[in-house]
């Protein structure tokens, strides 16, 4: 069993590169399968609760700036119109990903600060404070940059105070870091703590990392490959273009259907055929002209889509095609349910 504290900066850190989001699956699996218990300081939990919206502000505002220089870029390049016009389609398609890419990073928060709240937070003890207060006085690491670095200091003598702890023979430790001017030795190998750290750990119970990878590869080499090829899959949002032509496809398809169901209406005389329109919302009629241009707007979507594409359905067919036309208006901007054609 390995106990870890994995600092706020390497939660933040993770947060916001998306090539880092597999490690998150790592780490859940570990804890699901008792490999791993996390350590976690109410200091912890609240800088990382401080800096959440931060994290998911500034995730989708990076892609949003990266996206308008791009298209402004694209727009006064000039040159081929037809090259021109393409280019700022696709860009068109990324623009509409980009509320959905940002919205990843707002899941990956939310399951970080799952996994930090379902441990119990551990307050920082009376002893742990006196001792950080002292590494201030002498201006011991984290404090020897001549900064307020009370709350590091107050983690770090919390870490310590797990792993002398009676009750944690036959446990192993590993702190995880990104902190390294703080943590890391001054002039020389960043992976090994400073040197007013160094009696807080060791070669096997309590292990230094900067690296979340290297201290995860340490509990179980072998899972952390296994789990980070399933976890490495990322499932590309479709495009705007793409979504507009099926919700095109299935307007037609819904359409189609119905213009058929009301011309079986009028042939079984259900609908009465007029020469005149009757005062508008007048039931069950349709003038002549009106279904004349109603058969050649089914002939032309004929054309566009084959008769291969526009049923007939069973029941089953047809509620989902309804379905899909729901949802894909839904992420369009309507309301749900809405099916008018």
């Amino acid at each position: 069993m390995f106990k870890m504290l994995i600092d706020t900066s390497v939660w933040l850190d993770l947060a916001k590169d998306p090539k880092q989001h597999p490690l998150l699956g790592v780490v859940e699996q570990m804890i699901r399968q008792k490999l791993l218990t996390l350590i976690v300081p109410r200091i912890v939990l609240a800088e990382f609760q401080h800096n959440r919206d931060r994290i998911a502000k500034e995730s989708a505002k990076s892609l949003s700036t990266h996206f308008k220089l791009v298209k402004e870029a694209v727009g006064k390049a000039g040159g081929d119109t037809r090259k021109t016009k393409k280019t700022l389609s696709h860009l068109d398609d990324i623009n509409h990903k980009i509320p959905i890419i940002g919205g990843v990073a707002t899941s990956i928060l939310d399951r970080i600060e799952n996994l930090l709240t379902a441990t119990l937070a551990i307050e920082p003890s009376m002893a742990a404070k006196l001792r950080a207060t002292e590494r201030a006085i002498q201006r011991k690491a984290p404090f020897h940059h001549n900064k307020n670095s009370m709350a590091d200091a107050l983690i770090i003598e919390t870490y310590s105070e797990c792993v002398h702890d009676k009750s944690s023979t036959g446990t192993r430790f590993a702190f995880v870091t990104h902190n390294k001017s703080d943590f890391s030795t001054e002039n020389g190998n960043q992976k090994l703590p400073h040197a007013d750290l160094a009696n807080m750990f060791s070669k096997i119970k309590s292990l230094y990392f900067i690296n979340l990878p290297e201290a995860l590869r340490r509990i179980d080499p072998s899972f952390v490959t296994e789990v980070m090829f399933e976890y490495s899959f990322d499932q590309e949002p479709r495009g705007l273009h793409e979504i507009l032509k099926a919700e095109d496809l299935l307007f037609h398809q819904v359409w189609y259907n119905r213009h058929w169901n009301m011309r079986a209406k009028v042939e079984d005389g259900t609908i009465k055929l007029v020469d005149t329109p009757t005062h508008p919302g007048e039931p069950n009629t349709i003038t002549r002209d009106t279904l004349k241009l109603a058969i050649r707007a089914a002939q032309r979507t004929e054309r566009k889509y084959g008769k291969n594409k526009l049923g007939p359905w069973d029941d089953f067919e047809w509620g989902m095609i309804n379905g899909k036309l729901s949802a894909l208006r839904w992420v369009l901007g309507d309301e749900w349910d809405m099916l008018d054609t």
